[in-house]
Protein backbone atom coordinates (compact mmCIF):
# COMPACT_ATOMS: atom_id res chain seq x y z
CA UNK A 1 0.00 0.00 0.00
CA UNK A 2 1.41 3.53 -1.31
CA UNK A 3 2.27 5.95 2.38
CA UNK A 4 -1.02 7.66 3.23
CA UNK A 5 0.37 8.84 6.37
CA UNK A 6 -0.53 12.24 7.79
CA UNK A 7 2.68 13.39 10.10
CA UNK A 8 1.65 16.90 12.03
CA UNK A 9 4.27 18.56 14.13
CA UNK A 10 3.95 21.03 17.05
CA UNK A 11 5.05 22.26 20.10
CA UNK A 12 6.23 20.47 22.92
CA UNK A 13 7.88 23.17 25.28
CA UNK A 14 11.61 23.93 25.46
CA UNK A 15 14.87 22.35 26.96
CA UNK A 16 17.17 24.94 28.21
CA UNK A 17 17.53 27.25 24.76
CA UNK A 18 16.00 24.07 22.63
CA UNK A 19 12.50 23.82 21.13
CA UNK A 20 11.24 20.37 21.70
CA UNK A 21 8.60 19.08 18.96
CA UNK A 22 6.01 16.43 19.17
CA UNK A 23 5.66 14.62 15.79
CA UNK A 24 1.95 12.32 15.06
CA UNK A 25 2.09 10.07 12.62
CA UNK A 26 -1.27 8.86 11.39
CA UNK A 27 -1.93 6.14 9.24
CA UNK A 28 -4.87 5.45 6.81
CA UNK A 29 -7.19 4.25 9.37
CA UNK A 30 -6.78 6.67 12.09
CA UNK A 31 -4.33 4.67 14.40
CA UNK A 32 -1.56 7.11 15.31
CA UNK A 33 2.15 7.51 17.13
CA UNK A 34 3.69 10.37 18.56
CA UNK A 35 7.31 11.18 18.66
CA UNK A 36 9.69 13.39 20.68
CA UNK A 37 12.35 15.08 19.66
CA UNK A 38 14.00 14.68 23.32
CA UNK A 39 15.55 11.27 23.65
CA UNK A 40 14.37 10.27 20.05
CA UNK A 41 11.12 9.31 22.33
CA UNK A 42 8.20 7.14 21.56
CA UNK A 43 5.33 9.16 23.42
CA UNK A 44 2.52 6.88 22.51
CA UNK A 45 1.23 4.21 20.32
CA UNK A 46 -2.75 4.30 19.34
CA UNK A 47 -3.88 0.82 18.10
CA UNK A 48 -7.41 -0.69 18.40
CA UNK A 49 -8.59 -3.06 20.26
CA UNK A 50 -10.85 -6.39 19.50
CA UNK A 51 -13.94 -4.16 19.83
CA UNK A 52 -12.35 -1.29 18.02
CA UNK A 53 -11.66 1.30 20.61
CA UNK A 54 -8.50 3.02 19.97
CA UNK A 55 -5.96 3.14 23.07
CA UNK A 56 -2.51 3.90 23.90
CA UNK A 57 -0.40 0.53 24.19
CA UNK A 58 2.75 2.26 25.80
CA UNK A 59 3.86 4.17 28.77
CA UNK A 60 4.17 8.10 28.44
CA UNK A 61 3.29 11.23 29.71
CA UNK A 62 1.07 14.06 28.87
CA UNK A 63 3.94 16.93 29.36
CA UNK A 64 7.45 17.52 28.84
CA UNK A 65 7.87 17.68 32.59
CA UNK A 66 7.23 13.90 33.19
CA UNK A 67 10.31 12.97 30.79
CA UNK A 68 12.82 15.91 32.06
CA UNK A 69 12.21 13.95 35.58
CA UNK A 70 11.78 10.46 34.57
CA UNK A 71 14.60 8.12 35.82
CA UNK A 72 13.29 5.33 33.55
CA UNK A 73 13.55 5.31 30.35
CA UNK A 74 10.02 5.51 29.56
CA UNK A 75 9.70 5.90 26.07
CA UNK A 76 13.22 6.58 25.01
CA UNK A 77 16.17 5.32 22.21
CA UNK A 78 18.82 4.22 24.35
CA UNK A 79 22.52 4.67 23.44
CA UNK A 80 25.61 5.03 22.63
CA UNK A 81 25.62 1.42 23.97
CA UNK A 82 22.30 0.14 25.95
CA UNK A 83 22.50 -2.31 29.15
CA UNK A 84 24.98 -2.34 31.48
CA UNK A 85 28.72 -2.12 31.08
CA UNK A 86 30.68 -3.86 33.91
CA UNK A 87 33.06 -1.64 36.10
CA UNK A 88 31.97 1.29 34.21
CA UNK A 89 35.09 0.77 31.81
CA UNK A 90 36.21 -1.69 28.83
CA UNK A 91 39.44 -1.29 26.34
CA UNK A 92 40.09 -1.28 23.25
CA UNK A 93 43.89 -2.26 21.75
CA UNK A 94 45.11 -2.03 25.31
CA UNK A 95 43.76 1.68 25.89
CA UNK A 96 41.13 1.35 28.62
CA UNK A 97 38.10 3.71 28.80
CA UNK A 98 36.64 4.79 31.77
CA UNK A 99 32.72 5.55 32.02
CA UNK A 100 30.05 7.14 34.41
CA UNK A 101 29.31 4.61 37.38
CA UNK A 102 25.84 5.36 37.12
CA UNK A 103 24.59 2.03 38.30
CA UNK A 104 26.93 1.06 41.29
CA UNK A 105 30.16 0.18 40.11
CA UNK A 106 28.79 -0.38 36.61
CA UNK A 107 27.57 1.93 33.73
CA UNK A 108 23.69 1.39 32.66
CA UNK A 109 22.71 3.32 28.99
CA UNK A 110 25.88 5.25 28.76
CA UNK A 111 25.30 7.71 31.86
CA UNK A 112 26.05 11.09 30.76
CA UNK A 113 26.63 9.98 27.71
CA UNK A 114 23.17 8.70 27.04
CA UNK A 115 21.00 9.86 24.27
CA UNK A 116 17.88 9.12 26.06
CA UNK A 117 17.75 12.94 27.17
CA UNK A 118 19.40 14.76 24.72
CA UNK A 119 17.94 16.97 22.39
CA UNK A 120 17.96 16.29 18.21
CA UNK A 121 17.82 17.57 15.30
CA UNK A 122 15.38 16.65 12.85
CA UNK A 123 14.43 15.25 9.30
CA UNK A 124 10.30 15.15 8.29
CA UNK A 125 9.90 13.21 5.30
CA UNK A 126 6.44 12.17 3.36
CA UNK A 127 6.37 8.94 5.53
CA UNK A 128 8.92 8.99 8.11
CA UNK A 129 10.26 11.65 11.28
CA UNK A 130 14.40 11.00 10.95
CA UNK A 131 15.81 12.23 14.28
CA UNK A 132 19.39 12.76 14.06
CA UNK A 133 21.68 13.70 17.20
CA UNK A 134 26.16 14.12 16.94
CA UNK A 135 27.91 13.32 20.17
CA UNK A 136 31.29 14.63 21.11
CA UNK A 137 34.37 12.42 21.03
CA UNK A 138 35.30 11.57 25.17
CA UNK A 139 31.47 12.65 26.00
CA UNK A 140 30.84 10.60 29.34
CA UNK A 141 34.11 8.70 28.55
CA UNK A 142 33.45 7.45 25.45
CA UNK A 143 35.67 7.82 22.24
CA UNK A 144 34.78 9.16 18.72
CA UNK A 145 32.73 11.75 17.27
CA UNK A 146 29.45 9.94 16.81
CA UNK A 147 26.73 10.66 14.31
CA UNK A 148 23.16 8.76 14.66
CA UNK A 149 20.19 8.47 12.88
CA UNK A 150 17.12 7.53 14.19
CA UNK A 151 14.19 6.64 11.79
CA UNK A 152 10.82 6.13 12.84
CA UNK A 153 8.18 5.11 10.48
CA UNK A 154 4.42 4.15 10.63
CA UNK A 155 2.76 1.69 7.88
CA UNK A 156 -0.70 1.36 7.43
CA UNK A 157 -0.35 -2.04 8.85
CA UNK A 158 0.02 -0.77 11.80
CA UNK A 159 3.89 -1.57 12.11
CA UNK A 160 6.54 0.87 13.73
CA UNK A 161 9.58 0.38 12.05
CA UNK A 162 12.39 1.70 14.02
CA UNK A 163 15.92 2.34 11.88
CA UNK A 164 19.29 2.93 14.54
CA UNK A 165 22.18 4.71 11.84
CA UNK A 166 25.21 5.73 13.43
CA UNK A 167 29.25 5.76 12.67
CA UNK A 168 31.70 7.15 14.60
CA UNK A 169 35.51 8.59 13.38
CA UNK A 170 37.20 5.95 15.25
CA UNK A 171 36.83 2.62 17.01
CA UNK A 172 34.11 2.51 20.11
CA UNK A 173 31.13 0.88 21.64
CA UNK A 174 27.79 1.05 19.83
CA UNK A 175 24.27 -0.38 20.81
CA UNK A 176 20.72 1.36 20.24
CA UNK A 177 17.78 0.08 21.42
CA UNK A 178 13.80 1.65 22.17
CA UNK A 179 12.77 1.43 26.06
CA UNK A 180 9.33 1.44 25.16
CA UNK A 181 7.06 -0.08 28.18
CA UNK A 182 4.23 -2.07 26.62
CA UNK A 183 0.85 -2.33 28.32
CA UNK A 184 -1.67 -3.84 25.36
CA UNK A 185 -4.71 -3.64 27.85
CA UNK A 186 -3.71 0.32 27.54
CA UNK A 187 -2.95 0.48 31.42
CA UNK A 188 -6.36 -0.78 32.90
CA UNK A 189 -4.31 -3.77 34.23
CA UNK A 190 -0.80 -4.69 35.08
CA UNK A 191 0.69 -7.14 32.63
CA UNK A 192 0.86 -10.28 34.73
CA UNK A 193 -1.66 -12.08 32.85
CA UNK A 194 0.34 -10.50 29.13
CA UNK A 195 0.96 -13.74 27.21
CA UNK A 196 4.90 -13.84 25.64
CA UNK A 197 6.41 -15.92 23.19
CA UNK A 198 10.29 -15.16 22.94
CA UNK A 199 12.09 -17.24 20.48
CA UNK A 200 15.03 -17.85 22.50
CA UNK A 201 15.84 -20.31 24.47
CA UNK A 202 18.92 -19.41 26.04
CA UNK A 203 20.05 -16.57 28.12
CA UNK A 204 23.02 -15.31 29.23
CA UNK A 205 24.30 -16.12 33.04
CA UNK A 206 24.35 -12.82 35.25
CA UNK A 207 24.78 -11.77 38.66
CA UNK A 208 22.66 -10.14 40.93
CA UNK A 209 23.18 -6.98 39.28
CA UNK A 210 22.06 -7.93 35.78
CA UNK A 211 26.21 -8.02 34.16
CA UNK A 212 26.66 -11.23 32.53
CA UNK A 213 29.28 -13.92 33.65
CA UNK A 214 29.96 -14.79 29.78
CA UNK A 215 28.11 -17.89 30.12
CA UNK A 216 25.40 -18.61 28.01
CA UNK A 217 22.87 -21.01 29.46
CA UNK A 218 19.38 -22.47 28.81
CA UNK A 219 16.15 -20.64 29.74
CA UNK A 220 14.80 -23.18 31.51
CA UNK A 221 12.27 -21.66 33.67
CA UNK A 222 12.36 -18.34 32.16
CA UNK A 223 11.46 -20.22 28.51
CA UNK A 224 8.30 -17.86 27.15
CA UNK A 225 6.50 -19.93 24.88
CA UNK A 226 3.01 -18.45 24.80
CA UNK A 227 3.11 -17.90 28.65
CA UNK A 228 1.14 -15.62 31.07
CA UNK A 229 3.90 -13.25 32.17
CA UNK A 230 3.39 -13.88 36.50
CA UNK A 231 3.32 -17.85 35.34
CA UNK A 232 7.26 -17.53 34.82
CA UNK A 233 7.66 -13.89 37.26
CA UNK A 234 5.91 -15.81 40.19
CA UNK A 235 5.39 -11.84 41.29
CA UNK A 236 9.20 -11.42 40.91
CA UNK A 237 10.61 -8.95 38.20
CA UNK A 238 12.50 -10.27 35.12
CA UNK A 239 15.69 -8.39 33.36
CA UNK A 240 17.21 -10.60 31.49
CA UNK A 241 18.54 -10.84 27.92
CA UNK A 242 17.26 -13.73 25.62
CA UNK A 243 19.67 -15.02 22.66
CA UNK A 244 17.27 -16.02 19.19
CA UNK A 245 16.74 -19.09 17.87
CA UNK A 246 17.95 -17.64 14.75
CA UNK A 247 20.71 -15.67 12.74
CA UNK A 248 19.87 -12.04 11.93
CA UNK A 249 18.95 -12.92 8.57
CA UNK A 250 15.52 -14.58 9.02
CA UNK A 251 12.62 -12.31 9.07
CA UNK A 252 10.29 -13.90 11.57
CA UNK A 253 9.27 -12.56 14.25
CA UNK A 254 10.92 -12.92 17.50
CA UNK A 255 8.83 -12.00 19.91
CA UNK A 256 5.12 -12.57 20.64
CA UNK A 257 2.74 -10.26 23.58
CA UNK A 258 -0.84 -11.14 23.93
CA UNK A 259 -3.65 -9.45 25.70
CA UNK A 260 -6.63 -11.79 25.93
CA UNK A 261 -9.08 -9.08 27.15
CA UNK A 262 -8.41 -6.32 24.71
CA UNK A 263 -7.27 -9.02 22.12
CA UNK A 264 -4.02 -7.06 20.96
CA UNK A 265 -1.27 -8.61 19.73
CA UNK A 266 2.20 -7.07 19.03
CA UNK A 267 4.54 -9.04 17.19
CA UNK A 268 8.36 -8.18 17.28
CA UNK A 269 10.78 -8.24 13.89
CA UNK A 270 14.64 -6.86 14.72
CA UNK A 271 18.16 -7.43 13.10
CA UNK A 272 19.30 -8.12 16.12
CA UNK A 273 20.73 -10.92 17.74
CA UNK A 274 18.83 -10.83 21.08
CA UNK A 275 16.31 -8.96 23.39
CA UNK A 276 16.72 -7.94 26.97
CA UNK A 277 13.11 -8.73 28.80
CA UNK A 278 12.59 -6.04 31.44
CA UNK A 279 9.35 -6.22 33.46
CA UNK A 280 9.11 -2.75 34.86
CA UNK A 281 9.42 -3.68 38.30
CA UNK A 282 11.52 -0.70 39.17
CA UNK A 283 9.13 1.64 37.20
CA UNK A 284 8.30 4.30 39.91
CA UNK A 285 7.05 7.94 38.80
CA UNK A 286 5.94 10.64 40.71
CA UNK A 287 4.43 12.98 37.83
CA UNK A 288 1.16 11.30 36.38
CA UNK A 289 1.57 9.64 33.06
CA UNK A 290 -0.79 9.71 29.80
CA UNK A 291 -3.01 6.79 31.29
CA UNK A 292 -3.98 9.57 34.09
CA UNK A 293 -2.44 7.22 36.95
CA UNK A 294 1.38 7.48 38.15
CA UNK A 295 3.35 4.41 36.85
CA UNK A 296 4.20 1.79 39.15
CA UNK A 297 5.82 -1.59 39.60
CA UNK A 298 4.65 -4.05 36.38
CA UNK A 299 2.55 -1.19 34.59
CA UNK A 300 4.83 -2.02 31.31
CA UNK A 301 7.03 -4.21 29.97
CA UNK A 302 10.00 -3.61 27.72
CA UNK A 303 11.28 -5.62 24.83
CA UNK A 304 15.02 -3.92 24.26
CA UNK A 305 16.27 -5.55 21.33
CA UNK A 306 20.06 -4.88 21.59
CA UNK A 307 23.32 -6.61 21.47
CA UNK A 308 24.81 -8.30 24.58
CA UNK A 309 24.72 -6.08 27.25
CA UNK A 310 29.03 -5.71 28.53
CA UNK A 311 29.79 -7.17 25.26
CA UNK A 312 33.20 -4.80 25.04
CA UNK A 313 34.54 -7.33 27.56
CA UNK A 314 33.69 -10.72 26.44
CA UNK A 315 35.21 -11.50 23.19
CA UNK A 316 32.93 -13.52 22.43
CA UNK A 317 30.19 -12.61 22.39
CA UNK A 318 29.46 -10.33 18.70
CA UNK A 319 31.38 -7.68 18.61
CA UNK A 320 30.30 -4.03 18.83
CA UNK A 321 33.21 -2.02 18.84
CA UNK A 322 32.62 -0.62 15.51
CA UNK A 323 35.50 1.64 14.30
CA UNK A 324 36.37 4.39 11.66
CA UNK A 325 34.39 4.22 8.39
CA UNK A 326 32.51 1.00 9.78
CA UNK A 327 27.96 1.87 9.71
CA UNK A 328 26.11 0.88 12.66
CA UNK A 329 22.63 -0.38 10.99
CA UNK A 330 20.10 -2.11 12.96
CA UNK A 331 16.18 -2.39 13.05
CA UNK A 332 13.64 -3.03 15.22
CA UNK A 333 9.55 -3.08 13.85
CA UNK A 334 6.79 -3.51 16.46
CA UNK A 335 3.79 -4.81 14.61
CA UNK A 336 0.09 -4.42 16.16
CA UNK A 337 -2.95 -6.40 15.28
CA UNK A 338 -6.11 -8.15 16.66
CA UNK A 339 -5.22 -12.05 17.53
CA UNK A 340 -8.93 -12.44 15.92
CA UNK A 341 -7.80 -11.12 12.65
CA UNK A 342 -4.73 -14.02 12.67
CA UNK A 343 -6.42 -17.87 12.69
CA UNK A 344 -2.79 -19.16 14.67
CA UNK A 345 -1.48 -15.84 16.05
CA UNK A 346 1.11 -17.77 17.78
CA UNK A 347 4.89 -17.74 16.26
Amino acid sequence: MNPSNDIVCESFGWHGEKEIFKFRITNAYGNSVELLNYGAIVKSIVVPDAAGNKENVVLGFPTLEGYLKDQSYIGATVGRFANRIHNAAFSIENKTYHLDKNDGKNNNHSGSAGVNNKVFDFIVEDDAVIFILESKNGEGGFPGNLKTKVTYKWTDENELKIDFLAEADEATPLNFTNHSYFNLSACKEKIHDHQLTIQGSKILESTADYIPTGKIILADEYLFLKDKLNDIMRNNGINLYYIFDRNSENESAVCELYDEKSGRIMLVYTSYPGVQLYTGDYLNCDIVGEHEKLYSSFDGLCLECQYYPDSPNHEHFPNTIFRSGQVYNETITYAFDIAANKLNYHL
